[in-house]
């Protein structure tokens, strides 16, 4: 079974911040793949599907991020999971717009959600880092990842949301470097190259 989890804010106050790029990709997982209604859970909200034939709880804390560990822990504990089962989106403001990390362990850079889950399950777990942007000022970390996504954003946004749907299956598969490739390709398409031309 996989833990798919996405990290955001709950309400509508928070929607579209860059946070919640976690919350919108796992929304848009939910419906790429028919998984079922959203329901309230695990001091979060869930829905189930299968993602490679592989059985899938889809998961959005709504503790706030900074106390995410804690709607984790008690899902993982319900279905006796280890880290290892488990998926967790989030935003990264160390990479650029739209650009895709997956990695297992390691430190939480800063985030206060994978810190938090962290402290609930350890770090033996997976992260879809999804790139929002560099800051713009040194010490505006808050500022950033709690503000909107621009109209302008929505040119790259709106397609890496869309491609993360398209190949959540090798998330399942723990396919993850492939993931990311075809998150890539999907993202900047190799161009044709050029043919004979054909005769009459």
């Amino acid at each position: 079974m996989l833990l798919l989890v996405g990290l955001g804010n709950p309400g509508p106050k928070y929607a579209n911040n860059r946070h919640n790029i976690g919350f919108m990709a796992v929304d848009s997982i939910v419906r790429r793949h028919g998984f079922g209604a959203w329901r309230k859970r695990f001091q979060g909200e869930t829905a189930e599907g299968t993602l490679g034939g592989e059985r899938t709880l889809a998961l959005k804390p709504q503790t706030y991020m900074n106390e995410s560990g804690r709607s984790v822990g008690e899902a993982l504990r319900f279905y006796n999971l280890t880290p290892d089962d488990v998926v967790v989106l989030h935003d990264e403001i160390d990479l650029p717009p739209a650009k895709v990390r997956v990695k297992t362990g390691g430190g939480s850079a800063g985030n206060n959600g994978i810190r938090s889950i962290d402290a609930h399950i350890g770090n033996d777990y997976h992260r879809v880092r999804l790139g929002v942007g560099k800051l713009e000022a040194k010490g505006t970390a808050r500022v950033h990842v709690l503000g909107d996504f621009s109209k302008a954003d929505k040119e790259w946004l709106d397609p890496l949301i869309e491609a993360v749907a398209d190949n959540a299956a090798l998330l399942a598969a723990r396919h993850f470097v492939t993931f990311q490739n075809r998150v890539h390709l999907a993202l900047n398409p190799e161009p044709e190259k050029p043919g004979k031309k054909e005769t009459e």
